[in-house]
């Protein structure tokens, strides 16, 4: 099996040309295929599929082998992959995923795509469509029982569901503690992602990740758009900020018209082949 190694400032995917060749991909093997040291080692796996309705399909699952329904950077590396390998020849194209059609933009540098901008959608607030239990309405800054603490939360959905905690520094967040916590808390059925946010200037904010299905990532795109919104929405920061994440920065513009755009790097790190022996041996395992 053939697969194309990619990173956004840190957040590194498994490519998988679905085009090419039929893949198989149980969750078991996803797993394997993201373990570092044991198999390629990622945060996620994305296959790049045919679609009826955009220019490509997008799967991507997290690296427990869950199915997510969007990934902001991940959804750039296949942009990436797509004009690169000669599989578009546009600089604007279309993405059908699990969170509905996206619309990407590329930049290029010495003819190969460099800075990727996608188009996020709309965030939403309403706790039913996140999905967050509890009586209807939104959760800004709203106070949950977690682990014999109350936690002031921002809850919200940029096509998968995302909980914002405000602190005074990221560094010493306690991410390892309340990230699993969070992320599997009852009041999120579907689990969440969790990002840590902390408001340097009403344009720059400092952020860290805790993903749903993976752990602490270096960098996360839905999570930035997250955090921006949520900044925003509190009356913490202005609509366009810069995000420092620990894997670097990325530009998150939420526009009057209420769609979120989210800009960065993206970076094809090498291409390689999974061996047949290896993979027969992870299904004999499991």
């Amino acid at each position: 099996m053939n697969f194309v190694k990619f990173h956004s400032q840190g957040n590194d995917f498994i490519l998988i040309d679905g085009l090419k060749e039929e893949v198989d991909l149980p969750p078991h093997l996803i797993h394997h295929l993201c373990r570092r040291r044991f198999g390629v080692g990622a945060d996620g796996v994305l296959l790049l599929l045919p679609s009826r309705v955009a220019d490509f399909r997008m799967r991507i699952y997290n690296a427990d082998g869950s199915e997510a329904e969007m990934c902001g950077n991940g959804i750039r590396c296949l942009g990436k992959y797509v004009y690169d390998h000669g599989l578009i020849d546009r600089l604007a194209l279309t993405v059908d995923t699990g969170a509905g059609i996206k619309c990407l933009k590329l930049a290029l540098r010495e003819g190969r795509a460099d800075r990727i901008t996608v188009n996020m959608g709309m965030p939403v607030f309403e706790k039913s469509r996140i999905p967050m239990a509890g009586e209807r309405g939104e959760a800004i800054q709203e106070g949950i029982p977690i682990d014999n603490l109350t936690l002031k939360i921002t809850a919200l959905s940029m096509g998968n569901p995302h909980c914002v905690l405000f602190v005074d520094e990221v560094a010493s967040a306690p991410v390892e503690k309340l990230g699993p916590l969070l992320e599997n808390s009852r009041f999120f059925p579907q689990r969440t992602n969790v990002e840590f946010v902390s408001v340097l200037q009403r344009d720059e904010l400092e952020v860290r990740v805790w993903e749903r299905g993976v752990g602490e990532t270096l960098a996360c795109g839905t999570g930035a758009c997250a955090a921006a919104v949520a900044s925003t929405r509190s009356n913490f920061a202005d609509r366009k900020v810069v995000v420092h994440l620990p894997g670097g920065d990325l530009e998150v513009d939420w526009q009057e018209d209420g769609y979120v755009y989210l800009t960065g790097p993206v970076v094809e790190i090498y291409q390689g082949m999974v061996l047949e022996e290896w993979l027969l041996q992870q299904y004999e395992e499991d």
